[in-house]
């Protein structure tokens, strides 16, 4: 480290790269960010692509970026504003420029700010020469020249050298923030492992990318961010996808039951099947089918036949999934289904974020067709609600939908491994063959959960599908008070489950007070910022943020009636504060909605809740 260097400690920093979709950006990200993790701090991620798999070059919508919130302090959110950008075209200038901070630095690289590049940006002229008001620290680095001067002797074509230009730029911020190189060194070695040169090239590239800002004057500060205090334990750095999978795999072990998912790949649920295909070793089996129907279709005999049925979607193909839902409701089998929301309507923005498929969840079928619903609230916890989803649909004979969203789907933070033995139990209300008079709809005195008989068992023999059954015996009937008595039993079989998760909690005053915050599902890590920073300035105000939806906590009401006045906040235009209203008509529910792709800021956040607090 060289003397003239200043260190300046932070508790923490955001950073943004950010340049064309095949600049490496994802990847450059990732590796910051788990190298971050590794080294002890707390990280959130946000990847933000473009939909287009050629995105248009060079133009601000083909920008690709990834934001890496870590530090020493607990972290919920990627950030508002970052720190430092990394602009590796005028495009990712032109996108991000909004999203620095007043005092933050920006490295670009020079070597793209042509003629012709400013002119794709929607610039007219340069703006790294027309920045007079600017109060950035501007770092000028020839990113692309100083690679390729790298990789003269290499023997690499140019296009190969010039990929490897993401590198450069990880190399100059590790030595920003005191990372070390290893992690991505042993990254790339296992990588390339097959094309030693290309391994070779680009560590070659990371350490000299490392070497000029540890020389540059322009670098004048050394950041030091040291690792956060976190519980002992196993950590990984994980994205939501990943601790979807493995929470399903974690339920289907401790019920002891083999697990299948049956999926059609969908932006940005795709992950998850690419997981679990990748766990034969655990028993677990995955058929990649024509289509979505076809994905559920499977699921659903999987679950027939005494198999955890999983199947994976997003938006698009939750609505098409919808007549199979149906038939999982009428049969009273257990089924999860993960919708990973994205922009809609039809393909919408497959690569944004929203939580616009809840009235789609909870209302989306014919007919009398209640199904619980449950939330995830942080990329970790996605394996949590995985689990819960799994076992709400074994032990209370139903289809699940599991909501999670593109912003947990793809965002990543450090994770504690559970202890198998620490999870709760899951008892699937299993027939045996011994058993006496058996009928396949005899209910549960409690739950009203039908037993659930695997076929080919002897003596159990029964009938089960998309026409009505008759009440106990389930013989096809058309009877018409059988039929209504059905629909009331699956009805208050879904209530029931009230009885069987947590009460809902709260952040803040539990006694009650002037607002309370309501939100569900990923908006979590945002809301829970905003209000805990609002009552470190002495604002009275609370969370409640909700994971179990359908049915709602049983003390819901209890909590609501505490607070002199609710605010919901989501990204959609209300669907979650009208199904409140429906359910909890006795509060006027004021709300706060964004539909644009993104996840809320802090900002924006404390803004409307101060704005609250003033009107009498």
């Amino acid at each position: 480290m060289s003397s003239q260097k200043e260190i300046i400690k932070m508790d923490e920093v955001v950073i943004r790269f950010s340049g064309d979709s095949g600049d490496g950006m994802q990847l450059t990200g990732t590796q910051f960010s788990d190298t971050s993790a590794l080294f002890g701090n707390e990280v959130s991620t946000f990847p933000d692509y473009p939909a287009e798999i050629r995105a248009p070059q060079g133009t601000v919508g083909g920008v690709s970026g990834f934001q890496v919130h870590f530090g020493r302090k607990e972290i919920l959110t990627p950030g508002d504003y970052c720190d430092v950008l990394v602009a590796m075209n005028p495009a990712a200038l032109k996108a991000n420029l909004q999203w620095v901070k007043p005092t933050g630095t920006i490295i670009v690289n020079i070597d793209s700010f042509d003629e012709k590049n400013i002119k794709k940006a929607g610039y007219t002229a340069d703006p790294l020469e027309d920045n007079e008001n600017w109060s950035y620290k501007l770092v000028k680095a020839n990113i692309t020249n100083m690679t390729k001067e790298t990789l003269k002797d290499s023997g690499l074509d140019q296009k190969s050298i010039v990929r490897s230009k993401n590198m450069f730029a990880l190399g100059i911020v590790y030595w920003m923030f005191d990372r070390p190189l290893d992690h991505t060194i042993e990254f790339l070695d296992k990588k390339f492992g097959k094309i030693p040169e290309i391994a070779e090239a680009n560590k070659k590239v990371l350490k000299a990318g490392f070497d000029f800002a540890h020389n540059i004057q322009a670098l004048a500060y050394h950041y030091e961010i040291n690792p956060a205090h976190i519980e002992k334990g196993t950590y990984r750095n994980i994205t939501g996808n990943k601790a979807t999978a493995w929470g399903l795999m974690a339920a289907a072990e401790k019920a002891n039951l083999p697990l299948f998912c049956g999926s059609y790949p969908i932006t940005p649920a795709t992950e998850i099947l690419q997981e679990l295909a990748l766990r034969r070793d655990l028993g677990v089996k995955t058929m990649q089918a024509e289509d979505e129907i076809a994905g559920i279709c499977t699921a659903i005999g999987a679950s027939y036949v005494g198999n955890i049925g999983v199947t994976t979607t997003s938006g698009p193909g939750l609505a098409l999934k919808s007549e199979a839902i149906n038939l999982a409701v009428i049969t009273e089998l257990p089924l999860v289904i993960v919708d990973v929301q994205r922009g809609g309507p039809s393909t919408g923005l497959p690569t944004k974020t929203e939580q616009s498929d809840l009235n789609q969840a909870l209302f989306g079928r014919n007919g009398e067709s209640p199904m619980p619903i449950v939330a995830a609230s942080t990329s970790g916890n996605c394996f949590k609600f995985a689990y819960e989803a799994t076992r709400i649909a074994l032990e209370h004979m139903t289809p699940v939908i599991l909501l999670t969203d593109g912003y947990l789907a793809n965002g990543a933070q450090p994770w504690r491994i559970p202890s198998m033995e620490d999870l709760p139990s899951i008892t699937p209300p299993i027939v045996s063959s011994d058993e006496k008079d058996y009928l396949p709809y005899k209910r549960d005195a409690k739950t009203l959960v039908r037993k659930w008989a695997v076929p080919g068992t002897k003596g159990l023999e029964h009938r089960i599908g998309g026409l009505e059954k008759l009440d106990g015996k389930g013989s096809i009937s058309y009877i018409p008070e059988n039929h209504e008595l059905m629909c009331e039993y699956r009805r208050d079989k879904i209530q029931l489950i009230s009885n069987n998760i947590p009460e809902q909690e709260i952040f803040g005053d539990k006694d009650g007070g002037e607002i309370l915050v309501i939100g569900w599902g990923g908006t979590y890590g945002h809301l829970s910022t905003a209000v805990s920073e609002l009552r470190e300035e002495g604002k009275n105000v609370s969370l409640a943020q909700f994971n179990y939806i359908n049915p709602l906590p049983k003390n819901t009401k209890d909590i609501f009636s505490r607070f002199k006045k609710h605010i919901v906040f989501e990204l959609n235009l209300g669907q979650f504060v009208n199904y409140l209203r429906n359910e909890q008509p006795e509060f006027n529910y004021l709300q706060y909605n964004k539909v644009q792709g993104l996840p809320f800021t802090i900002e924006e956040i404390k803004n409307r809740i101060n704005d609250l607090l003033k009107e009498k």
